[in-house]
């Protein structure tokens, strides 16, 4: 059998699984089985499929994604995010280049995003931001050092 998982498109939340095979391209009475169309727009996400469901009179759009695929992308998705929250995270030079500030000290908290230092690579100054959540460990550079491709600038834990 194959079946789909409905999934709110802005918050990921699940909101059914439906069997194709099941439903009917001609318009129910009024509460028997939803009538299922294609959707008129595209699906955003690669890998669905955009469905129009019609209820009791009401329109409804959904992106819908084979339940397995989901699944696999949910195993995906948790395993790297429950690595990536626990021990130290090694932030490092993309580029090698000149380092112009530091923004953070040890012992600083920080969030996702937010600025950690620059450097400065052909003539460009390339900010280098948080990966993630978490206290800053160990600065491993200062102002005005150069730096190459790879070094270990910040260690966040």
């Amino acid at each position: 059998m194959i079946r789909h998982r409905i999934t709110d498109r802005t918050t990921g939340d699940h909101i059914a699984d439906i069997d194709p095979a099941a439903t009917t391209q001609e318009s129910p009475p009024r509460g028997e089985r939803p009538l299922v169309l294609p959707a008129v727009t595209p699906p955003t996400t690669r890998g669905s499929t955009g469905v129009e469901v019609v209820i009791g009179g009401w329109r409804f759009e959904f992106e819908v994604e084979d339940a397995d695929r989901h699944d696999l992308r949910e195993r995906a998705t948790s395993g790297r995010e429950a690595g990536a929250h626990h021990g130290p995270t090694d932030v490092r030079a993309i580029i090698p280049g000149r380092v112009v500030s530091v923004a953070v000290a040890p012992g600083d908290p920080v969030e996702a995003g937010q600025r950690l230092l620059s450097v400065e690579a052909m003539k460009m100054e390339n900010e280098l931001r948080a990966p993630r959540a978490g206290t800053v460990e160990r600065i491993a550079v200062r102002a005005g050092q150069t730096v190459e491709l790879g070094d270990t600038l910040v260690v966040i834990r």
